[in-house]
């Protein structure tokens, strides 16, 4: 009699412990709610709007919603639905590959036949990695190419731009030109180096190539000269680089280039001719190369091939909201979507629709233009994202590879400069930052003070200030993990 007592005063105290702690979490998230709406009452930038969605991963609940479906361009957080989507293919591990093969015999010192080197869109794919190429190739017994030296840009459209992507916007680094053959991201890094009081900088170009030419109009510790500037004539889409202004130090600046595969392939030629390789029937100064499709037979000989690991993609995509890698990733997820060997935009932006319906949601609800966000044409939710979010979380396979990539408050990538030391948000968030003229978004993970993990997307829209946006982002994020 006594232990039925016991056990039937046991179960009392735990049923009314677990009711007052039931009581205590809808405590929190009314707290949680109220400063919020406080926020966005008193801190939210005049005359902007926001769209916030926070997700309990841990309790599986939501715990706040503002306008959670109200359509927002969402900026570099639309690569979060290009990446979770291609992770979660069966072929998500399959390197990047560029590869360079042969078609005919080697004899007495020549190739005859074709050599084609095939684009991957790798989008890592730098000077080392070009120099590995060539030296692949230079250790076959030939020195004479007598036929024709192809590039293969067969792997996507000739649209080198997304759409709604802004023509002046040409030529910084972050709008490069799409190509699947892309040779150091399709950009020159010049580095300026000061010499004597008034007399021209010296320059160094990386990579090194014949395909771009140079103009140096700057000068050395001479203010007069103006602001450091790195530009090239893009209007008439010319290859001719023009560094000008004050050089007081050493400096550096990017500038794309126009036609990213022949960039690549005319520098691959050069390094090939410097390897004491020559192609006929060319002139002895002529770089001689076409495009055209490889087509694989009894003749063809695999001679050399480059990877990149999709892991190395995804970080740098992630962590320096790299635009080429996320178009990269979005071509390649049409690639293994659809089947095709020939891909557009649209292809890797039917995949990504396809998650959207998977996931609960009408994809006739959005838009989708780009995979990286550079459009202006896109139109997602902060509902979408945290759907997204919360489908790489339940995804072991997609989670770790997303997660230890995305950029940490405080720490590196994009959010290194915000969430300082001190803050509830240091190191305590890992999320993906989105921003353009008068769009500023933040969404991702992060670990409130009673362990939970939480998905969240807070999309500030019409906001001219970055700073004051950013700001209130911090502090949704210091609520949500007080």
């Amino acid at each position: 009699m006594k232990r039925i007592l016991l056990q039937l005063f046991l179960s009392v105290c735990l049923l009314s412990l677990s009711a007052r702690n039931a009581d205590n979490a809808d405590n929190r998230t009314g707290t949680l709610s109220s400063r919020l709406d406080t926020l966005i009452k008193y801190q939210l930038p005049s005359g902007s709007n926001v769209a916030i969605s926070v997700y309990d991963l841990t309790a599986g609940k939501p715990l706040y919603s503002y306008q959670a479906d109200k359509l927002s361009r969402p900026a570099s957080t639309m690569k979060l639905l290009t990446t979770i989507t291609a992770l979660s293919r069966p072929e998500a591990d399959e390197p990047f590959r560029t590869e360079v093969w042969y078609q005919g015999t080697i004899e007495r010192d020549t190739l005859q036949g074709n050599m084609y080197v095939i684009g991957g869109y790798d989008p890592e794919f730098d000077e080392e990695a070009l120099d590995s190429l060539v030296a692949a190739v230079a250790r076959f017994p030939f020195s004479v190419i007598k036929g024709k030296v192809y590039g293969d840009v067969s792997m996507k459209d000739s649209l080198y731009w997304g759409s709604g992507w802004l023509w002046d916007d040409t030529p910084y680094s972050f709008q490069p030109y799409l190509s699947p053959l892309m040779l150091n991201k399709g950009v020159v890094k010049v580095t300026a180096t000061p010499g004597e009081r008034g007399d021209s900088a010296r320059l160094e170009c990386t990579p090194a190539s014949s395909y771009y030419t140079l103009t140096n109009k700057t000068r050395s510790r001479t203010p007069s000269a103006g602001r450091f500037r790195v530009s090239r004539d893009w209007l008439v889409n010319g290859n001719n680089i023009t560094v000008t202004g004050n050089v007081d130090a050493r400096r550096t600046g990017t500038v794309n280039i126009f036609s990213s595969q022949d960039f690549f392939m005319h520098t691959f030629m050069e390094r090939l001719q410097a390897r004491g390789i020559r192609c006929i029937p060319a002139a002895e100064a002529e770089v001689s190369y076409l495009f055209g499709e490889f087509r694989q037979d009894s003749l063809s000989v695999r001679m050399a091939s480059y990877e990149t690991s999709v892991q190395d993609v995804v970080k740098q995509l992630m962590k320096e909201s790299d635009n080429l890698n996320a178009e990269a990733m979005l071509c390649r997820l049409g690639v293994q979507s659809s089947g095709k060997k020939r891909v557009s935009a649209e292809d890797g932006l039917s995949a990504i629709r396809m998650l959207i319906k998977k996931l609960g949601h009408d994809p006739d609800r959005y838009n989708l233009a780009d995979g990286c966000g550079l459009s202006n044409y896109n139109y997602i939710s902060p509902e979408l994202l945290v759907s997204f979010l919360r489908y790489a979380y339940s995804r072991t396979d997609v989670f770790q590879k997303l997660y230890k990539a995305l950029p940490i408050g405080g720490v590196d990538g994009t959010l290194e400069f915000r969430m300082k030391k001190g803050t509830l948000s240091h190191k305590n968030v890992h999320a993906k930052t989105g921003s353009f003229t008068a769009i500023n978004c933040l969404a991702g993970y992060l670990k409130a003070r009673n362990g939970h993990e939480i998905a969240f997307a807070i999309m500030n829209q019409n906001v001219l200030s970055g700073r004051e946006a950013r700001a209130f982002q911090d502090a949704v994020c210091d609520e949500v993990i007080r």
